[in-house]
C-alpha cells in the first residue's frame, strides 16, 4: 500500500498534464489578445490619419479652386479691356463696347463666385492638418479685384 501512495495515480497525471495544457493555452489566448488590442489601436489611429488627409485635400482643393476663379477673372478682365484697346477702329463702337462690357462684368462675376465658392463649400470636412489661408483675405483680395474690373468697366465707357 505504501507504494500506490507514493506513486502518482494515473488521473491525477492526467489532470496535471491537462492544467498545464490549459496553462499554455490561456497564454497563448492571452498573447493573442494583446496582439489584437495593439492591432485595433494602428487601425483606429490609421482611419484617424486618413480622415485627416482626407480633410487636408479638401482644403486645397478648395483653395485650388479658388485661385481657378480668380484666375479666370483676371483673364476676362484682361480680354475685356485688351478688347477695348484692339478693337477700336476695327469693328462699330457699339460692338466694341458690348464686348469689352460683356468680358468686364465677367470678370466680376468670377472674383464673386471666387469668395462665394470658398465660404460655402458644402458640408464641413473633418478637423484639417494644414492651415487655410484666412477668409478675410480672400474676400478682401477678390473685393479689391472686383472693384478694379469696375473701374475698367467705367473706363472703358468713358475713354
Amino acid at each position: 500500500m505504501s507504494q500506490t501512495a507514493t506513486k502518482p495515480k494515473p488521473a491525477e497525471a492526467a489532470v496535471k498534464q491537462s492544467a498545464k495544457v490549459v496553462e499554455q493555452h490561456s497564454k497563448k489566448i492571452a498573447d493573442s489578445a494583446k496582439e489584437l488590442e495593439h492591432s485595433s489601436y494602428r487601425i483606429e489611429d490609421s482611419a484617424d490619419r486618413t480622415t485627416q488627409l482626407a480633410a487636408d485635400r479638401t482644403i486645397l482643393a478648395a483653395e485650388r479652386t479658388y485661385a481657378a476663379w480668380i484666375r479666370t477673372g483676371l483673364f476676362a478682365l484682361a480680354s475685356g479691356i485688351g478688347a477695348r484697346a484692339l478693337l477700336t477702329g476695327l469693328l462699330p463702337e457699339w460692338l466694341v463696347q458690348a464686348d469689352a462690357s460683356m468680358l468686364i462684368a465677367f470678370s466680376v462675376f468670377c472674383f464673386g463666385a471666387a469668395v462665394w465658392r470658398h465660404l460655402h463649400p458644402g458640408p464641413p470636412p473633418p478637423r484639417p492638418g494644414v492651415q487655410q489661408i484666412p477668409r478675410s483675405a480672400l474676400t478682401v483680395v477678390s473685393s479689391f479685384l472686383a472693384l478694379v474690373s469696375l473701374a475698367a468697366l467705367i473706363g472703358i465707357w468713358t475713354h
